[in-house]
């Protein structure tokens, strides 16, 4: 699945957006431990209003977007998710940009890492927890994924808590 992140942002860099990778792929790629990525979660500039954007105007570039999934092979089944698919496997869009507000994370924060030529953000750990964190209380959230946030919490909060004692320990 990392492979057709790579693929995709690959594509994003040619139209001159940095995507940050989110979701459960996200944190396996930060934890190097499977945590049973369902989807791929890419995040790109778009209006921070988030949700409350109409659908069409949310993403920006969302038409080069789209065209860009296609000739990857991907088609469109969700406009209100701008999710896409091939095969079995699932793509959605959202917005880094509500990433202040909604979890207190400053988009100048998030670390630029480089992988095979392809440039994304991905969140640190402790930005994990604050993303999962604030999801755990978001309604529609909860009812889709809360058991997986707060076993992704439960783990940071212990892996944060024992990566400090090692630093006071030093």
């Amino acid at each position: 699945m990392f492979e057709a992140f790579l693929e995709i942002a690959r594509q994003l860099n040619l139209l001159g957006i940095t995507p940050l990778l989110m979701g459960s792929l996200g944190f396996e790629v930060r934890t190097s431990k499977d945590w049973q990525a369902g989807d791929i979660d890419i995040h790109v500039p778009g209006d921070s209003r988030g949700w409350e954007a109409p659908d069409e105007e949310r993403l920006y570039h969302w038409e080069e977007i789209a065209e860009m999934m296609e000739n990857l092979g991907y088609r469109l089944v969700d406009i209100h998710e701008h999710e896409f698919q091939r095969g079995h496997l699932s793509v959605e869009y959202g917005v880094m940009d509500t990433l202040p507000e909604f979890a207190g994370i400053s988009l100048i924060s998030l670390e630029k890492i480089h992988t095979d030529g392809v440039v994304y953000y991905l969140p640190t750990l402790e930005q994990y927890l604050k993303i999962y964190q604030a999801s755990s209380k978001d309604s529609y959230r909860a009812n889709r994924n809360n058991r997986k946030d707060f076993k992704k919490i439960s783990y940071l909060q212990k892996y944060l808590k024992a990566d400090r004692r090692k630093c006071v320990d030093i």
